[in-house]
């Protein structure tokens, strides 16, 4: 499971003494500990590593934002720490489709259910997310199915 293999890779770090890794584990950790908190309350949970790829999905598209705009900022030094955060969260995602890969699995599915225009974006896109959603990044699908379907 992938949530064990993150305990243990914060047990690996505290005990080489690495401490940003140990702090970008832990922080890990805190989200899903979080988002286990909200789903208490859930009628339907997710399987827990579909729960743990959600989370880190989240995780790391935050840290490219945080990137982006600490380096408009001139915060170059605030855009390394993010960027070593992001190298490990990265590390217990499942490998990403490359470009081409994605480009194929939109044409399977818009061949699949008859996509024509962008009328038909939303079913492209449920089921792009339904097959490939824990390797792909939904948003720069989003910009191939629009190009596919433009």
């Amino acid at each position: 499971m992938l949530r064990d293999s993150i305990k243990a890779a914060q047990v690996a770090a505290m005990k080489s003494g690495d401490k940003p890794r140990v702090a970008a584990v832990r922080l890990i950790l805190a989200k899903l500990k979080d988002r286990d908190i909200e789903l208490r309350t859930a009628s339907n949970v997710p399987d827990d590593d579909t729960l743990v790829i959600e989370v880190l999905q989240k995780m790391a598209k935050q840290r490219r934002e945080s990137i982006d705009l600490f380096r408009q900022g001139g915060r170059e030094d605030r855009a390394e720490a993010e960027l070593a955060e992001l190298a490990v969260i990265e590390e217990f995602l499942p490998a990403q489709m490359s470009e081409e890969e994605t480009k194929a699995a939109i044409a399977a599915i818009k061949a699949e259910v008859g996509a024509e225009g962008m009328k038909d974006m939303g079913k492209v896109m449920a089921e792009l997310k339904a097959r490939h959603g824990s390797e792909l990044d939904m948003s720069k699908a989003s910009g191939l199915v629009k190009a596919a379907l433009a």
